[in-house]
């Protein structure tokens, strides 16, 4: 039976959501607070670039628009760390071949709305914010904010994809037993620029991410189609260094050329950058349960927020999409209670796990990639996943290109460093031909695989 559902944000998973629903029949209404981006290049919101990996992509393939948006994206192959002194180091992401892609948040909004707007059976309705949701019956509330009027929409089902702050989920949080946890880290983030050079070539190595880490802060930087950067500074709120210590131009400008001065030659406008551009806050968030009944369900951030630090909010959210088109293909029946049941069960695991090993990736990338026993077990982790390519995977290529569960990735990732402690108690093994102790490395994949499948 078709059903008629209100899905409550107009962002790249609602969108996508909107086109896995409306190819099965189902009659949606979008509704957006912001205005249509189309029309309004101010429509995007803050825009940290996003990195499309495998498990974004295969969400996209409903929407076939994979090649359009590969089309303005730039591979990644790996990570480009610049020290203080100037000095550059490269960590490839995977095997030949394999990257993460540097695209436009904004840019794939866009390009979803196109593709949920050309379906008869969707409705897309900016400029309108919601004020409350009837959980029982599937009532939403809506301003519009250009007219100040308020219209009330009834539905089958309402899906909520509005983000970490979503009104949906506030309703939620007020009935019984519904847990709610939101973890603020003490960074918070402000995007920077580096133009390119006066040829419109890129002023670093383009097909890189590259970092600055600097043990309790970091910069990232991420190329566009222009050959300009995106860059993205993560930083304390308090303390020294920190934003609240950055007053003065004179502030601003020595703690860039002391700590990433190679950067800050490329930066010409850093500080009209540094202080026009906002500084926001990065936030977990884990609730369950992520629906009511038949009525209403939770998806993307709005039920698994993310920090941005493993590139895979969107990716998380893209496949949200996907899982549920799947499980809707095979639920045979018009019980959506069960069915929402059956996809938080599925997801929320998954929800959990990608929430921690973002936090963990954080750490990695502003204090691990520039310590020397870093990189020794990196060199380790590379040596097997080149031997073993079928037995072992590292904990990067599981989330990024893989479609493992996050849940299953996260257990993975924990047993290898198991492996890797091991491995490292081989004398000289590093340096040594590792063929030399190819069973005795096999063995301990072995014997830790079962480990995994026991737990």
């Amino acid at each position: 039976m078709c059903k008629k559902i209100t899905i409550i944000g107009g962002g790249p998973v609602g969108c996508l959501l909107a086109v896995y629903l409306a190819k099965r029949g189902h009659s949606i209404s979008i509704f957006e607070r912001r205005p249509d981006m189309r029309a309004n290049s101010l429509g995007a919101g803050r825009s940290i670039n996003v990195a499309l990996s495998d498990r974004g992509l295969r969400g996209l393939e409903a929407a076939g628009i994979i090649e359009d948006i590969l089309s303005v994206a730039i591979p990644m192959h790996g990570r480009m760390m610049h020290a203080v002194d100037g000095t550059e180091s490269y960590l490839a992401y995977g095997k030949d071949g394999q990257a993460i892609n540097s695209v436009s948040r904004g840019g794939i909004n866009k390009a979803l709305i196109e593709c949920a707007d050309a379906f008869e059976n969707v409705h897309i309705t900016f400029n309108h914010k919601c004020t409350h949701v009837d959980l029982p019956t599937a009532t939403a509330h809506f301003e519009d904010m250009q007219h100040g009027s308020e219209i009330v929409v009834e539905a089958d089902s309402i899906i909520a994809t509005d983000g970490a702050y979503s009104a949906v989920r506030e309703v939620m949080q007020k009935t019984d037993r519904f847990n709610y946890q939101q973890y603020y880290i003490e960074h918070g983030y402000k995007e920077l620029h580096i133009p390119p050079a006066e040829d419109g070539s890129f002023k670093l190595e383009k097909n890189a991410l590259h970092i600055w880490p600097r043990k309790q802060y970091m910069m990232i930087a991420l190329p566009n189609m222009d050959g300009s950067f995106t860059c993205t500074l993560f930083f304390p709120f308090e303390g020294n260094p920190s934003f609240a210590s950055l007053q003065s131009d004179a502030d601003i400008m020595q703690f860039f050329s002391e700590q990433f001065p190679d950067a800050m030659a490329m930066m010409p406008t850093l500080l009209e950058d540094y202080k026009a551009n906002p500084t926001s806050s990065l936030v977990t968030v884990r609730v369950f349960p992520w629906a009511f009944k038949d009525k209403v369900l939770l998806m993307g951030d709005s039920a698994h927020a993310i920090v941005p630090f493993f590139g895979q909010g969107m990716n998380a959210g893209f496949e949200d999409c996907r899982v549920f088109g799947e499980m809707l293909d095979a639920h045979g029946s018009d019980d959506w209670t069960e069915l929402f049941h059956n996809y938080e069960i599925a997801r929320k695991p998954n929800g959990d796990a990608i929430a921690e090993l973002a936090l963990n990736n954080f750490i990695e990338m502003r204090d691990l990639v520039a310590d020397p026993e870093f990189l020794r077990r990196k060199k380790a982790e590379r040596i097997l996943s080149d031997m073993f390519p079928e037995s072992f995977h590292t904990a990067y290529s599981m989330v990024t290109f893989n479609h493992m569960p996050y849940a299953e990735a996260l257990k993975r990732g924990k047993m290898n460093e198991f492996i890797i402690d091991s491995m490292l108690e081989i004398p000289n093994i590093l340096n040594a031909d590792p063929e030399l102790h190819r069973d005795e490395l096999k063995k301990l994949i072995d014997a830790y695989e079962l480990r995994v499948k026991a737990s």
